[in-house]
């Protein structure tokens, strides 16, 4: 009997032991994978989003907080704000094409919802929208609102429906194509209409702005400057600094998904050592007719390896089924408003996958170097005696 058939008999002489030991990685495997996957979701949304902003560089509030950084790409509601003031001065200075955003939260059809106020000409020239159905606003100071296409879909609402923001009526006028960004999601009002409604005349959120020459933009930056106390940040810094700290929260959640793998780890050398134990008169008598030792240690090594092959393949199986049920379940309970008018589907590379296959192989050969060892030492004499 060659060293693969005993191999493969060993590890199937306990089924069930088998199994169990085999899902311990599996599971582990599974919630590494899972959590890479979505993770790398998000990183490649997160760049999707901010590309689709069409801004060379966003203004903001001087005292912003690192963290509404993620809110400006995703469109989210920012906790500072500046003064419209502010945004008539820039506008002002040559070369630099700029609109202002006032977002805000509100509850729409019994669902949270982000409104965003904007300068209804200006902006749809800017992010180059187009409408799917009904017309678009027709004055700066309409009392009417424009929907994103997921907007409408999530709550069921049509051109020409009527919704209610903080006990005001307003009539959708229209309904935006898809951009594939979170515009989809998003409701607008003109930007007068919306600081009336919200209480917050004079004030706006942020700035995105658009240069004619982007290679002078520290120019661009200290004229700015020179005329407003502000916090500017291009487009590939802000998209940097946000994939920074998404980064940071993905290698948190994937070191809480190692501590999986450990305990896993520790289950196949405990596995292993039964195994040893179970099996020293066959150990004894093998080293009898002439097996060598490290024939002995290769044999449990095998053992070992398989699984963490098996595991490896079925938790790389079972997370990325995991990260695609996940995801349909994050947009059916709407949590996915960190990425309006994004499904966080799964997003894994081939390349990925082998690793994942390797490193759980790895973990596992690592688990049986112990019991190998003890394997190997064990004197035939001492061995073939025992019952």
């Amino acid at each position: 009997m060659n060293i693969l058939k005993l191999v493969a008999k060993n590890l199937f002489r306990r089924k069930g032991r088998f199994i169990f030991t085999m899902l311990g990685i599996s599971i582990g495997m599974a919630s590494f994978v899972a959590l890479l996957s979505l993770g790398g979701s998000m990183r490649g949304e997160v760049t999707r989003q901010a590309n689709a902003m069409g801004a060379n560089f966003i203004i903001m509030p001087e005292n912003i907080c690192v963290f509404n950084l993620i809110a400006i790409i995703t469109g989210e509601t920012i906790s500072e704000s500046m003064h419209h003031e502010t945004f008539e001065r820039i506008s002002e200075l040559e070369g630099i094409e700029v609109i202002p955003h006032l977002t805000q939260q509100a509850a729409v059809r019994e669902l949270r919802s982000v409104v965003v106020g904007v300068l209804p000409d200006e902006t749809k020239i800017f992010r180059e929208w187009k409408m799917a159905a009904g017309e678009y606003f027709s004055s700066q100071n309409e009392n009417a609102a424009i929907i994103g296409s997921d907007f409408a879909t999530r709550r069921d609402l049509n051109v020409g429906d009527e919704i209610t923001i903080r006990n005001e009526n307003f009539n959708i006028k229209g309904i935006l194509a898809s951009n594939q960004s979170n515009d989809d999601a998003t409701l607008f009002l003109p930007l007068s209409v919306m600081q009336r409604v919200f209480e917050r005349e004079g004030y706006i959120s942020y700035i995105s702005a658009r240069v004619d020459d982007i290679a002078n933009m520290e120019s661009y930056e200290a004229a700015i400057l020179g005329v407003a106390n502000v916090h500017i940040a291009t487009d590939e810094q802000l998209l940097g600094q946000v994939l920074a700290i998404l980064g940071s929260v993905n290698i948190t959640l994937q070191l809480v998904a190692a501590v999986a793998l450990i305990a896993a780890a520790f289950g196949i050398i405990n596995t292993m050592m039964t195994a040893v134990y179970e099996r020293r008169r066959e150990i004894g008598i093998m080293r009898a007719i002439g097996g060598k030792r490290g024939t002995i240690f290769k044999i449990f090594l095998l053992e070992s390896g398989l699984y963490g092959l098996f595991g490896g393949i079925s938790g790389v199986v079972i997370g990325l089924f995991a990260s695609v049920f996940a995801g349909e379940f994050i947009s059916q309970i709407g949590a996915n408003d960190l990425l309006k008018g994004a499904s966080p589907e799964a997003s894994f590379e081939i390349s990925s996958v082998l690793t994942a296959i390797t490193f759980s192989l790895v973990i596992s050969i690592i688990s049986g170097i112990y019991p190998a060892w003890k394997a190997m030492l064990l004197a035939p004499v001492e061995a073939i005696s025992y019952e």
